[in-house]
């Protein structure tokens, strides 16, 4: 189903207002994901209520206050880049289609998937904390070793 590109404008603008670079064909998506170094978030943004919410909202304050985030921070739109769409989820492999949903790759690797059954059931700040954890284990440079450290 493709949605008028007018009435969705407002919920693609809070996303990239925070910094969110759109995929809005294959060629976009396909790029991007061929860029295997460091980590970009792709989120599938939705119409729907727990998209509004709850992963929008979720999105803004773990980037808001994440001590480290992904180098990339990338998006399409469910109903409105139905191609683009469709390309995010073939590099998904298995995992069911889910939006809205959250999808870490670190180095051209999926590390972390957060599908719409996690994201419906946690509040705004609860989406928040679990990325902000994600952002923690994933997007931060490796901790120097200390001296003396494996003797």
């Amino acid at each position: 189903m493709q949605y008028d590109q007018g009435a969705i404008q407002p919920f693609r603008d809070e996303l990239t207002r925070i910094g969110f670079r759109e995929m809005r064909s294959v060629r976009d998506v396909d790029e991007t994901i061929a860029n295997k170094k460091g980590t970009n978030l792709i989120v599938i943004n939705s119409v729907c209520g727990c998209a509004a919410g709850k992963a929008r909202p979720g999105i803004a304050m773990a980037l808001k206050q994440a001590p480290v985030r992904p180098d990339e921070l990338t998006t399409v739109f469910a109903g409105g880049d139905l191609e683009a769409t469709a390309r995010v989820r073939e590099h998904l492999g298995t995992i069911p289609p889910s939006s809205p949903s959250m999808a870490l790759y670190k180095d051209g690797e999926l590390v972390h998937f957060i599908p719409r059954y996690q994201i419906e059931n946690r509040d705004a700040s609860q989406i928040a904390k679990h990325l902000i954890e994600v952002f923690g284990e994933f997007c931060g440079a490796p901790a120097a070793e200390s001296p003396g450290a494996g003797s």
